[in-house]
């Protein structure tokens, strides 16, 4: 999932994709780096920003989405607002990414629900003024867990099809930066929710902070591009369905190292070449129970798995 944010202060690439004819073009350059999806947000979400209009919001997304759609691209719209999120479906979007879960707009789970959307449903606790105060927790992967069980309950109650959830741990929003390691780590506990689950850890802060120099400086966001392909291929060989990023290339290169290595060790051949292999990025995989949304909207990269189906934000 490649990044197209259409905002003036997104903390990684804030205002440079901010025309509609640049986020259109930059859009299709993610594609032919090898984007499965595009994922069009017009609201930064890093700690600290502010809202926009909702006005602001339509203007700066449904142009993008609208172009990016006629051209064959599956498009996610970014967004936490069911208005948006309504009129971005019905400009071309498959996906609705609501980084609330569905918490922040109560009529989002209905949108859902009547468009027939994929809904990416993410791990929250607050808009980015307030994020960084809640970040207590007694065993963060339980939690996450227990809380984004919540947000399925409430979306299945809303009639929201189970085939149409896809889950996020949502890394960095109210996640202090040692956090965001066990819910890498713990992705298969996740998972056995019975849904696929996305990973966005693209350029944030918990990685400049990995990488900070002697004195303790974070290295920039457009510095950490290295470190979230490997976390990529790390993901994708714990069977993530999908990573959003801002850097494609790496990343898709991570992909299929991670499939290439997937393959060696189940079959002992030659894995070069070909597609990534189950739990690369592809469909949901069948210890999940397989309600993931690979049937309707289906990555290139992806495969069959069988008989079932902020500073830390990149809008950031």
């Amino acid at each position: 999932m490649g990044v197209v944010n259409v905002t003036p202060d997104s903390f990684s690439d804030g205002g440079e994709w901010f025309e509609p004819r640049a986020a259109v073009e930059h859009g299709l350059e993610l594609l032919a780096e090898g984007a499965d999806v595009l994922d069009v947000g017009g609201e930064s979400t890093r700690p600290g920003a502010g809202r926009v209009p909702v006005e602001e919001e339509l203007a700066r997304v449904l142009p993008v989405i609208e172009a990016l759609a006629s051209r064959g691209a599956v498009v996610s719209v970014d967004t936490t607002r069911a208005t948006v999120a309504e009129q971005a479906v019905a400009a071309g979007a498959q996906i609705i990414n609501d980084v609330s879960g569905g918490l922040a707009d109560p009529e989002m789970a209905a949108v859902a629900a009547r468009t027939g959307a994929v809904f990416v449903a993410m791990h929250w606790r607050g808009h980015a003024d307030v994020m960084d105060d809640l970040e207590v927790y007694d065993d963060v992967v339980t939690d996450v867990r227990d809380e984004l069980a919540a947000r399925v309950e409430a979306l299945r109650a809303a009639g929201v099809r189970d085939d149409r959830i896809v889950l996020d741990p949502g890394l960095g929003f109210s996640k202090a930066g040692s956090t965001n390691w066990p819910l890498l780590t713990h992705l298969g506990t996740l998972r056995e929710l019975g849904f696929p689950v996305l990973v966005g850890a693209s350029r944030k802060r918990f990685l400049g902070h990995l990488l900070a120099g002697e004195d303790g400086t974070p290295v920039p966001p457009l510095e950490r591009d290295g470190a979230t392909a490997a976390i990529t291929a790390l993901a994708a060989a714990e069977g993530a369905w999908c990573v959003r990023v801002h850097a494609v290339r790496p990343s898709a290169d991570a992909v299929r190292v991670a499939a290439a290595w997937t393959r060696a060790g189940r079959t002992g051949e030659d894995a070069s070449g070909g597609e990534p292999a189950p739990g690369a990025l592809g469909r949901a995989p069948a210890s999940t129970g397989g309600h993931g949304p690979a049937g309707a909207v289906r990555p290139r990269h992806s495969t069959d798995h069988g008989t079932n189906d902020s500073d830390d934000r990149s809008t950031t």
